[in-house]
């Protein structure tokens, strides 16, 4: 029995692949579009004998180099907040500063949020499996809920120290030493949380970047040491505390602000600018005469897009195949840190034509009103 060749104007389905390139314009892509030309010679020269490429084990390389850069980070401002936390132990153990030493314990806490993180980054290494079919990255959003749990549980602890210290004030020795100690702690959270920061929106991990809020929010916390400090000098007792009742307000606005994003990221919120960035690719694309439903999401620090475009009904299946190839290549190049794309073909319809009507029973349907 020999089989029928599709009529045109079946719809098709593009394929769904990867992308390491991206040399429009010398153009920067960021992960998934690692690769882009130098202006000099021998960049140009290797980047003819190592031509872009679409297979999948060069996305499974640039994910892996984005986990690689988020590992490093993690582990320089680990080492950064480390050596933070031992200064300020050291200058806490002369003065008997307790304001010092709860700011110490919680760089020492902040330190260890790398924890989880170092767990995601290296969990999302991993290939895809039959269960797993998109791989392993929303780790990094269950990482993201830790951290977000760990800055709530910051908040609650400088508020409560701070209504305790305004309760119950205790004199601070050695103040100098003590506003040494507390620049030193907001400095190296700064440090820590900028590069955090930095890095996290460079891969496009959100776990990342709300770590970094959180190291912010321990800088501000050792701010309120000095400024404690010196209300002290000065006469007045009740600075301290105040102070920190102040900084306590302050992280639950980095709080709500991190916890947000992780939300968003759960909730597969992406930019909208994305999605209008990604119908303009697409409408640009040879041989696509329209575009229907664009969906992106974020799985770890990588997009992924499922797409419909409307292609000639006339168009054979290989020709419908190669326009849904090229819009997706169209895509890849437009869409920073997009890792694949899988674009869906559809015939223009005739007036009065509908080329899904067997599947209307199976999509979802309104509400009846309320009786």
């Amino acid at each position: 029995m020999s089989e029928t060749p599709p009529a045109a104007g079946d719809h098709h389905h593009g394929h769904e692949g990867s992308h390491d390139h991206g040399h429009q314009g010398g153009k920067d892509y960021g992960p998934g579009h690692a690769y882009a030309p130098g202006p000099g010679l021998p960049s140009r020269l290797r980047h003819l004998l190592r031509p872009h490429s679409h297979e999948a084990a060069d996305q499974v390389d640039a994910a892996m180099e984005s986990s690689r850069e988020g590992m490093r980070t993690l582990w320089i401002s680990l080492g950064v907040l480390g050596v933070t936390a031992l200064i300020q132990a050291a200058v806490t153990a002369i003065s008997g500063s307790v304001a010092l030493l709860g700011d110490t314990l919680h760089n020492a806490a902040d330190a260890l949020t790398a924890v989880p993180l170092g767990v995601a980054f290296v969990i999302g290494r991993r290939p895809p499996t039959r269960r797993y079919t998109y791989g392993y990255g929303r780790a990094e959003d269950l990482a993201g809920i830790a951290i977000v749990l760990t800055i709530a549980a910051s908040s609650a602890l400088a508020a409560y120290e701070a209504i305790s210290r305004l309760l119950h004030p205790r004199h601070v020795s050695d103040l100098i030493a003590v506003a040494v100690a507390a620049l030193i702690g907001f400095a190296g959270n700064e440090l820590a949380a900028g590069y955090r920061i930095r890095t996290g929106r460079k891969i496009g991990s959100a776990a990342l970047v709300a770590d970094g809020l959180h190291a912010r929010t321990d800088g501000l916390t050792s701010l309120a040491v000095l400024l404690g400090a010196g209300g002290v000098a000065l006469g007045w007792d009740w600075a301290d505390p105040v102070v920190g009742l102040l900084i306590t307000l302050a992280i639950l606005a980095v709080l709500r602000q991190a916890a947000r994003e992780i939300y968003r990221r759960l909730m597969d919120a992406v930019d909208p600018a994305i999605v209008d960035q990604a119908e303009q690719a697409l409408r640009a694309a040879p041989g696509v005469l329209g575009v229907g439903q664009v969906r992106i999401r974020w799985i770890g620090h990588q997009l992924r897009a499922e797409c419909e475009v409307i292609v000639d009904p006339a168009s054979s299946a290989v020709r419908a195949h190669q326009v849904t190839v090229g819009a997706e290549h169209a895509l890849l190049h437009a869409i920073p840190r997009l890792s694949a794309a899988l674009v869906h073909a559809d015939p223009e319809p005739a007036e009065g034509a509908s080329y899904h009507d067997v599947l209307a029973s199976h999509r979802a349907q309104p509400a009846p009103p309320a009786q």
